[in-house]
């Protein structure tokens, strides 16, 4: 803008020193004009810069109610996630379940791939507040199913009814961010979204396991639905507020797309074949390989069907960053999965120190995305999500080392610190970029394919993972007892064959992610702030 004044100057001396008379006034008039457009356009950008500026950030008076409402949403949820794995085991105990305690897990994982997709598309079809909010009444109404159990049967129900919940609520979140939010706020709400991990994932299993030994059980699935009623009433109103233009809009175009029938049956194809590989991954017997068969036949052409086309040949642009978003998950989480079992078989720390290990990695994710959502580092956005993989890549790689007795243990915590950052960097990028490449009627079904790439990911990765260390006789802990359990876990092999091939799919996302970048979708003009939820 300071050069803007520079080619009026130039007019005027030009024609002005050429000519006399009448081509004088001609010049002097056209510098005029010239002068004038240039001082209208310097006052209308500057008047964009101020209204952009008035916006403030995310806890300014225009977004507070709803950043506060959907990171409180996000804080239970992690919340949930951390303490109900410390309550579980009892649970199953007390309801003499214990045969069905895998399907409390996978019930919720199953339903709730079903649940992204179908909130995908209600999200494109009429926006994220319907979504939303019965995805969180669905959440607290399998909890309270859970907490009131009287048998394992009705607990595993309630799992798979949360699970609904929790798959409707994780897209519509990510549409109201991308709906309700202008772009340069997206990555400080991502940020915020990490952050809200971080002190679930340290007080969460404590708070439970307290909550469990004086309370009972029955209360860490109780008190959530009680919470969630705040949230729900500062974030709900704001939401339609920011709503309130779409809808109109909505309104004046008519009905909205109906649900896709074909990719509601694909999604639950694609669930159903996640349970059965999850169930066959649970029993390495020769007929586990029937269901594991009919899981793939299954799973695979669901994938193929729900995710971007072009997404397992990492087609540049959207594709790469749901596959990137799998690489991640997938490579990381499989990892971290084994880490305390080798510390505690390997190194004999206890389960307390071992868990305390990962411990670093959640505060440096939380300081990864903060890092990425400086608004400085926009022009090399894409380029973090490499830094991040090779981070996370080198943190799983040195793992390993521990499994030599002369490195010490605590070469883990400082490992996981770094990979926690990779991660951080790489996740909230990556869930920025979705946002960015994706029109407006195309925000939720996008959303659900950045999810689905990522849970599923976490199945077929975790599940190899596990088959390939129990093959290597690392799989027999809970068949032996005392010195007998840690004989049978104590193959350094089985541990290194999980962390190697995780360390290089992670480090293969390196080159992947390289084909991140692609024109955006959306005009700049076209995803303002309140536009379109």
């Amino acid at each position: 803008m300071l050069g803007a004044p520079y080619p009026g100057r130039m007019a005027s001396t030009g024609p002005t020193t050429r000519s006399g008379g009448g081509d004088g006034r001609l010049a002097a008039a056209g510098t005029s004009a010239a002068l004038t457009r240039t001082a209208t356009t310097d006052r209308g950008a500057k008047e964009a810069e101020g209204a952009e500026a008035a916006d403030g950030g995310v806890l300014s008076r225009r977004y507070r109610a709803l950043t506060l409402g959907i990171v409180s949403v996000v804080l239970l949820i992690a919340f949930e996630a951390t303490a109900v794995s410390t309550a579980m085991p009892v649970a199953a105990r007390e309801l003499h379940g214990l045969g069905l305690y895998a399907f409390a897990f996978s019930g919720y994982f199953t339903t709730s791939l079903l649940a992204m997709v179908v909130s995908g598309q209600w999200c494109d079809r009429s926006g994220p507040t319907a979504p939303l909010a019965t995805g969180i009444a669905g959440f607290a109404a399998g909890l309270v199913v859970s907490g009131t159990a009287a048998s394992m049967g009705v607990f595993v129900l309630g799992r798979a009814v949360q699970g609904l919940g929790g798959g409707l609520v994780i897209v519509a979140l990510y549409v109201v961010v991308g709906r309700a939010y202008p772009e340069r706020l997206r990555p400080a709400v991502m940020a915020a979204f990490s952050a809200s991990w971080v002190v679930p994932s340290i007080v969460g299993p404590l708070v439970s396991g307290t909550v469990t030994q004086q309370l009972g059980w029955r209360w860490v699935f109780l008190a959530i639905p009680v919470l969630v009623v705040l949230p729900l009433a500062v974030m709900l109103p704001a939401l339609r507020r920011a709503t309130r233009g779409a809808r109109e809009e909505r309104r004046r175009s008519g009905p909205g797309r109906r649900l896709d029938a074909g990719r509601i049956c694909w999604a639950a194809a694609l669930s159903g074949g996640a349970a059965l590989l999850q169930y066959a991954g649970q029993d390495l017997r020769p007929w586990s390989a029937l269901p594991a068969a009919a899981g793939a036949g299954l799973l695979v052409p669901a994938a193929l069907r729900l995710l971007p086309h072009g997404t397992f040949r990492a087609a540049r642009g959207l594709p790469t960053v749901v596959l990137m978003r799998g690489i991640a998950a997938g490579s990381f989480m499989a990892a971290e999965s084994f880490v305390p079992l080798m510390l505690v078989t390997q190194r004999g720390l206890s389960p307390t120190l071992a868990g305390l290990s990962l411990a670093g990695g959640g505060l440096t994710w939380a300081l990864g995305s903060s890092v990425q959502a400086r608004p400085r580092l926009e022009p090399v956005r894409e380029r973090l999500v490499q830094v991040g993989m090779v981070l996370t890549a080198g943190a799983i790689g040195s793992v390993p080392l521990a499994l030599l007795h002369a490195v010490p243990p605590w070469i883990v915590a400082v490992a996981w610190c770094a990979g926690g950052l990779g991660m951080g960097l790489a996740i909230s990028v990556l869930s920025v970029l979705m946002l960015r490449l994706s029109p407006p009627a195309e925000a939720g079904a996008n959303s659900a394919a950045l999810q689905v790439s990522d849970s599923l990911s976490n199945v077929l990765v975790v599940g190899a993972a596990g088959t390939v260390f129990t093959a290597l006789g690392g799989g027999s802990v809970g068949a032996a007892g005392g010195a007998a359990a840690s004989a049978a876990a104590g193959h350094p092999a089985a541990f290194a064959a999980v962390f190697l091939p995780a360390a290089a799919l992670a480090l293969s996302g390196v080159a992947v992610a390289a084909r991140l970048r692609a024109g955006r979708a959306p005009a700049r003009g076209q995803e303002t702030a309140t536009s379109s939820v």
